[in-house]
């Protein structure tokens, strides 16, 4: 199993957006200093922590997401269609748009990035 581990400024507002995408809490997971979700068919899991409950023995500094990258997480979509719904999804529950949606080779595709600038690409890619 693999899940990721993020830093969350703010847990209420992270909880609300990513329930609002409609993603599912990862109940089991959720304490005051946590609040887990999975992604997709394979229930990918990412915990997001308040920076003081991820510091358990880490050295080094996170990066603040809304300034620097840390990493792409990237969501399939079955159709352009459905891009173009996430598109709207995204944007109701508070999302920035990094990314407008575009062509890319074969796929089409589009950025958004959650409160605390973690940083998302939809993309559907024919046959895959």
């Amino acid at each position: 199993m693999i899940w990721a581990n993020l830093i969350s400024r703010n847990l209420e507002v992270t909880s609300k957006f990513y329930s609002d995408l409609g993603f599912k809490q990862n109940g089991k997971h959720n304490s005051a200093d946590l609040v887990s979700f999975s992604f997709g068919d394979s229930n990918f899991v990412i915990n997001f922590f308040t920076e003081s409950g991820l510091k358990m023995g880490k050295d080094g500094k996170w990066v603040d997401a809304k300034r620097e990258n840390e990493v792409l997480f990237s969501l399939s979509a079955d159709s352009r269609e459905e891009v173009d719904q996430w598109v709207e999804k995204v944007k109701s529950a508070g999302a920035t748009i990094f990314e407008a949606p575009q062509n890319f080779e074969q796929g089409y595709t589009f950025g958004f990035a959650d409160p605390d600038g973690h940083k998302y690409n939809i993309l559907y890619w024919p046959g895959m």
